[in-house]
């Protein structure tokens, strides 16, 4: 077994040795020719250089649309959160007035921007209005409440 190692060895070595000297020869003997190889070795170093350049501008462009693909992402699910908890906010802000045994009415209109509330409609009693202005602020992500509610006015019969 050591002998075929010992063989080995000694053949790579020499293996190496060949290609080193062939290498250091062809190496050397295009050093002597200047022309047409060196023009060729130019031309390829000046197409690496434009072809990284380009990859590198195409990576930037690519990297830039996608930020901006991932602020749009972004973007849109903002907005679609908000319609989502402006909806919530109304569907609770309908639910506590109507669950209120002081306003289970159904004149009240309820629609919620950005988390304000807006309640319009007419009501009976300034006491009425009061309570549905109280009832739709303490509901849960009600920033504000902007209140159009008005008094019905109590018209005489005639008689």
């Amino acid at each position: 077994m050591k002998t075929i190692n010992e063989y080995k060895q000694t053949s790579s070595a020499k293996n190496i040795l060949i290609i080193v000297g062939l290498s250091a020869v062809l190496g050397l003997a295009g050093c002597q020719q200047e022309g047409s190889a060196e023009k060729v070795g130019k031309n390829l170093d000046r197409s690496i250089e434009n072809a990284e350049q380009k990859i590198e501008e195409t990576k930037e462009k690519a990297e830039k649309k996608l930020d901006d693909a991932k602020k749009s992402i972004s973007e849109k699910t903002a907005t679609s959160d908000q319609y989502v908890d402006d909806s919530l906010i109304t569907m609770h802000v309908k639910k506590a007035i109507l669950d209120d045994p002081l306003l289970k009415v159904f004149q009240i209109k309820v629609t919620t921007v950005n988390g304000i509330v807006q309640l319009s409609g007419m009501l009976d009693s300034k006491e009425s209005i009061d309570r549905a202005i109280e009832v739709a602020t303490k509901q849960e992500h009600v920033k504000s409440v902007k209140n159009e509610l008005t008094l019905k006015a109590d018209v005489p019969s005639e008689e």
